[in-house]
């Protein structure tokens, strides 16, 4: 069994994180401002400000990680200052990664589809071409994507400084089993009056991303340097063809879109070629679940 730090440990993908991993057998280390009102077997849990460099390296240093996951951030520009969320998110990206490379840790951290800019755009547009992959530039506006395109940067310094694996996982939007928030947005879906998704109506299932991030620190997946991936569904969350959707509610579609029935905007064959790895669940099944998620949060 391995040891896991895991930042952001009381957030929502972080406490799933937690509890997948301190289910496995693994020795999770949970790191977030604030410790959980709860407790959880093979996990505890340490408070630290990811902004200070000292306090992040000590930790680290201290848990002595087979890996570290890096998922604490503002999560949007939308409710605070654009430079304490660009600030933040770089600077706990920086401390974090750079503490990890230094115990010589395997790294995984979350990126976001985000960093190509279409999101959170003040005027929405389109990319050149669908399905955007991993070599779609990336040309956000916002200090949120910004902070991705900037950690990716920080990622692949760290794997060249360090010699470690670094995975940049770009997700898109994250839903829980039993909690997804999907339904409104797909009975309530006019193409006449729907507003335009920044992300074309992807989603992900938490339970894939958390695949997505035990594939990435494997120690068997043959991983060397820095890779960026997309992780997102297999398909929208509104029940329609993607390409006809955007167009009518975008009003524009690239020449180069080569998207087939209701299949995600994004290209997950980098990930399947570089982590094994394929999203295995849907809203389909997922709206309908009654599951427990962590009770220590």
């Amino acid at each position: 069994m391995a040891t896991i730090l895991v930042t952001g440990s009381r957030g929502g993908v972080g406490s799933w994180t937690v509890d997948r991993f301190a289910e496995a057998g693994h020795e999770v280390v949970g790191v977030d401002r604030r410790l959980p009102p709860g407790t959880r077997e093979n996990a505890a849990f340490k408070t630290v400000d990811l902004t200070d460099y000292g306090e992040t390296r000590q930790l680290v240093a201290a848990a002595d990680p087979d890996a570290v996951v890096h998922l604490a951030a503002i999560p949007n520009p939308d409710h605070h200052a654009g430079s304490r969320v660009f600030e933040n998110n770089v600077v706990s990206t920086y401390n974090v990664l750079d503490a990890a490379g230094a115990a010589g840790a395997r790294i995984a951290w979350a990126s976001s589809e985000s960093l190509y800019g279409t999101v959170f755009a003040e005027e929405h547009w389109l990319p050149d071409a669908f399905p955007i992959d991993e070599e779609t530039p990336t040309e956000p506006e916002d200090p949120y994507g910004l902070s991705k395109v900037v950690g990716e940067e920080i990622a692949a310094r760290v794997a060249r400084r360090y010699g470690v694996p670094a995975v940049s996982l770009r997700a898109s939007w994250v839903n829980y089993p039993g909690a997804y928030e999907t339904r409104p947005a797909r009975e309530g879906f006019d193409p006449a009056t729907a507003d335009p998704s920044g992300n074309f109506w992807t989603y992900v299932d938490v339970r894939d991303l958390i695949d997505a991030i035990e594939a990435a620190i494997d120690p068997e997946t043959a991983i060397e340097g820095h890779e960026a991936v997309l992780v997102t569904a297999a398909e929208n969350f509104i029940g329609r063809d993607t390409a006809a959707a955007i167009e009518a509610v975008h009003g524009d579609l690239p020449d180069d879109c080569d998207l087939d029935g209701d299949e995600a905007a994004f290209d997950l064959g980098k990930a399947k070629r570089l982590l094994g790895w394929e999203p295995e669940h849907s809203w389909r099944e997922a709206e309908g679940l009654d599951v427990d998620g962590p009770d220590f949060v």
